[in-house]
């Protein structure tokens, strides 16, 4: 082959690799993000206290898909784990909520975004039911979104095929240095009520892997939403290797 023809192939490569790089999206930079934020109230009611929808979530104009996938997340936390099915949208929530709610019922959901990396976007979703009483009914929930995969990623599409187990035991880990931080390894009533359980609540963030618990699954309501916290380091064969940060 002369000199010439490979030349002129190795500038053809380069220039194609370069109008590749113009059309792919950098995923490193992060995605725009809309905040949406409104609030609204029965309509006649003139109480101090009234019945109110308050909605604060985030769109992504330039991620359709991922944009659909937050609000469709945030509308099913209004029916929680129940059979029922979420309302379609937003605008439909609010007007069905405040035409049976009554005295101070309140209903809060909120969407955003926890963290932006390594093309994966994390979206933190939680939902507040105040129905009078002396407790409300919160909810959460975590989106972890790859925008090379274009698609929601799964425990399965995170953890190495049969590593699951060890995962589990990892979080086990996680839960024991939670408890002794928190000095409830001292308390032999409540290692014994509130034992380490597993969450589908997992988010990959750019610091640890994030394991979130409803209330009153490890810990009592007074105490929240407990998260445990696990070091990538501790992962190695365990999480697929591109998952971890900076490896993308």
């Amino acid at each position: 082959m002369s000199l010439l023809r490979i030349t002129s192939l190795a500038c053809l490569a380069l220039l194609l690799g370069a109008c590749q790089s113009l059309f792919t999206p950098n995923m490193r930079t992060p995605l725009q993000v809309q905040r949406d934020a409104s609030e609204l109230i029965k309509p006649g009611c003139t109480t101090v206290d009234c019945p109110l929808v308050n909605v604060d979530t985030v769109h992504f104009p330039d991620e359709p898909r991922l944009d659909a996938i937050v609000q469709k997340t945030l509308l099913q936390l209004t029916v929680g784990e129940t059979s029922a099915s979420a309302p379609p949208s937003v605008k439909a929530y609010q007007e069905q909520f405040l035409s049976q709610a009554q005295g101070r019922n309140a209903s809060y959901l909120q969407a955003k975004v926890r963290e932006q990396h390594d093309g994966i976007v994390v979206v933190e979703l939680s939902s507040y039911l105040d129905n009078g009483g002396a407790q409300g009914n919160p909810g959460r929930a975590f989106i972890n979104y790859s925008r090379q995969q274009q698609k929601v990623l799964t425990l399965a599409d995170m953890i190495i095929p049969g590593k699951e187990s060890e995962f589990w035991q990892k979080a086990q880990l996680a839960h024991q240095s939670w408890l002794v931080s928190t000095k409830m390894n001292e308390d032999s009533e409540f290692i014994k009520t509130w034992p380490f359980k597993r969450t589908p609540h997992i988010a990959l963030t750019y610091g640890a892997v994030i394991l979130k618990y409803p209330v009153e699954t490890i810990a009592p309501y007074a105490m929240g939403h407990i998260e445990l916290k696990i070091p990538y380091p501790q992962l190695n064969g365990i999480i697929k290797s591109e998952l971890f940060p900076g490896r993308g």
